[in-house]
């Protein structure tokens, strides 16, 4: 225990948020209740970093320490937030991290620990750190030991360290500044041509089995079934009930007896793939990833899913296959049709974009749009003004067009641009320029958060290297 903490009345506050910050958020799915779970029968390593043997409660007192920088970070909103947060993953890769730490010999002093926490707002009464609220704090909020917390954070200022080893070198230009400025606050419009392969599909159109055949068979991966389960499942708000039945899994007469005199069902999902909501429940990725590890007739550990409580068996497994041609004949010709308006909505732009460079190339504000449109048998149209990594209505992301018009100069008009709903040629229409004046204002503020946004990129990039030398029992 760091005893000076207790004796010390004040101290500045610094700012480790960024052991925090470049963790990334994944969806939260209850390992807690499965980490409890475990029974002595399962293996007593929880995996390897580093071909270093991780054992089970190293992996939980990891667990632990990122639930604790969840709750110092969310506060009160922990409870609500904590269904969004994956804290399996980011226990690994706070175990990873200080993996690399250990290596670099990066360490982290009392006195950096006592700061730290005297820091805290939440250990602090009228501005200065109090020793009661602390303890209380320590032991009713984080349900720990002074002791073990202090090591939490301790652990919290190394990865800290960490992070500005890999990352102080990093700047950022001016250029990038204005640049990145502009994405968020130049607006543009554009008049554009648009080749929808949805124009061109004729669901009733004829087409020969032989040529479905043939499609069908130089592209059966497209065709491929993915990985489906069949669940049986009990539910209940109690843990407790759900956990009462979990020594009886293997009587099967008795458990199905106690199920009904807890007043509970037993459920089926029904088949689902496994990228897709489970019938009943929802979207639980911590199931989802459970279950491909996972074998027909076993139950997984209890998880906890929207404030319900789920004790799942897998009825039924299907490995992934590709169904026979008559199988899925109908879905071929559906697939085969909207490849060929495809085909043919490109081929029709292509075409018009020959055409307007033709006339361009000898009257270049002779290439309006709207009559090539019209010739081409295309539609055009117009868009409002609209900033980068916006919607436009009717078409999509605006982030590509918003690009291409920032490249294009007066009366020239795009490449062909390629999107999911089909294929564009546009020309600028207007574009509302930043505020130079509040640009210079803002540059400061603005730069700091561009260069931490860098810094937690590149870091984030550095994690998932080390992660691929971590393996996961």
């Amino acid at each position: 225990m760091l005893k000076q903490l207790r004796n010390k009345k004040t101290a500045r506050w610094i700012w480790i948020g960024l052991a925090i910050l470049v963790l990334p958020a994944f969806v939260f799915w209850g390992l807690g209740s499965a980490v409890k779970s475990r029974d002595k029968n399962q293996p007593s390593l929880a995996g390897r970093i580093f071909d270093r043997p991780i054992s089970f409660p190293e992996y939980k007192d990891a667990y632990e320490a990122v639930r604790n920088q969840a709750v110092m970070q969310l506060g009160d909103n922990f409870s609500q937030m904590q269904q969004y947060l994956n804290l399996d993953s980011q226990a690994w890769e706070r175990l990873t991290l200080l993996a690399e730490a250990k290596k670099r010999r990066i360490s982290a002093s009392n006195q950096e620990i006592i700061e730290l926490i005297a820091g805290y707002p939440f250990f602090q009464r009228r501005g200065k750190f109090n020793d009661r609220l602390y303890e209380e704090t320590i032991k009713y909020v984080f349900h720990t030991q002074s002791r073990i917390f202090e090591e939490q954070i301790r652990q919290s200022i190394i990865i800290s360290k960490l992070f500005q080893q890999i990352t102080n070198s990093l700047t950022i230009s001016p250029e990038e500044v204005k640049q990145e400025y502009r994405k968020v606050n130049e607006q543009v419009s554009i008049n554009y041509i648009a080749a929808l392969p949805v124009d061109f599909e004729n669901k009733e159109a004829s087409v020969s089995e032989e040529a479905l055949k043939q499609y069908y068979e130089a592209n059966k991966l497209e065709f491929k079934q993915p990985l489906t389960f069949n669940l049986e499942y009990i539910t209940s708000e109690s843990r407790d009930k759900i956990e009462s039945l979990l020594p009886h899994l293997n009587k099967k007469d008795y458990f199905n007896k106690l199920v009904k005199d807890a007043g509970l069902a037993l459920k089926e999902t029904g088949y689902f793939n496994e990228t897709s909501p489970i019938p009943g429940i929802g979207w639980a990725p911590q199931v989802l990833e459970l279950l491909v590890k996972s074998k027909t007739g076993q139950f997984l550990p209890v998880i906890s899913v929207d404030k319900n409580y789920y004790l799942l068996k897998i009825k039924e497994r299907k490995e992934p296959y590709i169904p026979e041609f008559g199988q899925i004949k109908d879905k071929v010709k559906d697939v085969y049709i909207k490849n060929q308006a495809r085909k043919t909505a490109k081929a029709k732009i292509e075409e018009c974009l020959m055409n307007l460079k033709n006339i361009a190339a000898k009257n270049p504000r002779a290439a309006d749009l709207n009559n090539q449109a019209k010739i081409s048998g295309l539609k055009s149209g117009a868009t409002g003004l609209f900033k980068y990594g916006s919607y436009i209505e009717g078409i999509g992301s605006s982030d590509i067009f918003w690009q291409e018009a920032e490249r294009l100069k007066d009366d020239e008009f795009s490449p062909i641009i390629e999107q999911p709903s089909g294929y564009y040629i546009i020309k600028v229409k207007s574009i509302q320029p930043i505020d130079e004046n509040k640009f210079k204002e803002e540059a400061s503020e603005f730069t700091q958060r561009l260069l931490l946004n860098k810094k937690q990129h590149e870091f984030e990039l550095f994690l998932e290297g080390l992660l691929k030398k971590t393996q996961r029992f």
